[in-house]
């Protein structure tokens, strides 16, 4: 295949990379790769609306492994923001129920498509002409409905259910890190559930202030704690919702005056707090 679309496909790479790491609201990250991912399959369409297969394996392999591998991200993020948006705020086990119920659906797919997911993962190729050649589509050979929504110069009838294959792969990935998140917030919790109570009666940005200078500071997990790990956790201990966080904290980097106001507030107190106790012993 041609250069064009390795290097298409290896910026797409380093762009998601760069969101993944630089964008930490599982939403925001989401929705800036779902752009990305578009803008780069929308780039591949043009390009393949120009350009000559060599042969007939040629063009197999774009709709086999190529356009699959673009495809898949952007089925993979759309349905990462879907479940995100949907996920619910109800406390620990109506967060674990719904996670586990999309873990059903992806389980219902595979096992729909065990015959198809067999095909492909063990690379036997002799359908290989009727799946991945377009204008070849065999109504025999269970179509996805998806296929009478593309366009017929740009799909074949089975390059979407590679990609959904693959998207849903990572999917899976994802629920089962989420739900292993899951269950150590719940272990943190009943670490709490026999203590007092303190409840943070503070503003929610000095709280947001502290939560990124302490992860800035590397002071949790020899530095290994992420922003969400120590929210959870703050949030938990401290009997607050701290809600969008990660916006909180762009409006905190950009506020004009000092960016630190809380962190100053709290050196300036206990400097006071040392020089009156030091008064206090002279006397």
């Amino acid at each position: 295949m041609p250069p064009f679309l390795n290097k298409l496909y290896s910026t797409l790479q380093d762009q998601l990379d760069v969101i993944e790491q630089e964008e930490e609201n599982i939403l925001y990250r989401a929705e800036k790769s779902i752009h990305a991912t578009k803008t780069a399959m929308e780039q591949l369409r043009t390009y393949i609306s120009s350009y000559k297969f060599e042969s007939t394996t040629e063009e197999i392999h774009f709709f086999k492994e190529i356009k699959p591998r673009f495809y898949s991200k952007l089925i993979y993020y759309l349905k990462v923001f879907n479940i995100e948006t949907r996920r619910p705020n109800g406390g620990q086990k109506a967060e674990e129920k719904f996670l586990r119920k999309e873990m059903q659906r992806l389980t219902h797919f595979f096992d729909n498509n065990l015959e198809f997911y067999q095909y492909y993962r063990t690379g036997a190729n002799y359908l290989d002409e009727k799946y991945f050649l377009r204008g070849s589509q065999d109504l025999y050979l269970t179509l996805d409905p998806q296929y009478f929504n593309t366009d017929p110069s740009f799909s074949t009838s089975h390059d979407y259910k590679v990609a959904k294959l693959i998207a849903n792969e990572l999917l899976r990935i994802y629920l089962n890190k989420a739900l292993d998140q899951t269950d150590q917030h719940n272990e943190t919790a009943n670490r709490f559930t026999a203590k007092p109570v303190l409840t943070w009666t503070g503003s929610k940005t000095s709280l947001i202030e502290l939560l990124y200078a302490l992860q800035s500071t590397g002071v949790f997990n020899n530095g290994a704690a992420d922003v969400k790990l120590i929210a959870t956790y703050l949030q938990e201990v401290f009997n607050v919702e701290l809600g969008n966080y990660y916006r909180t904290f762009q409006e905190i980097r950009i506020r004009k005056g000092s960016r630190t106001q809380f962190m100053e507030q709290l050196t300036e107190r206990l400097v006071k707090r040392m020089d009156e106790t030091d008064e206090q012993i002279r006397h």
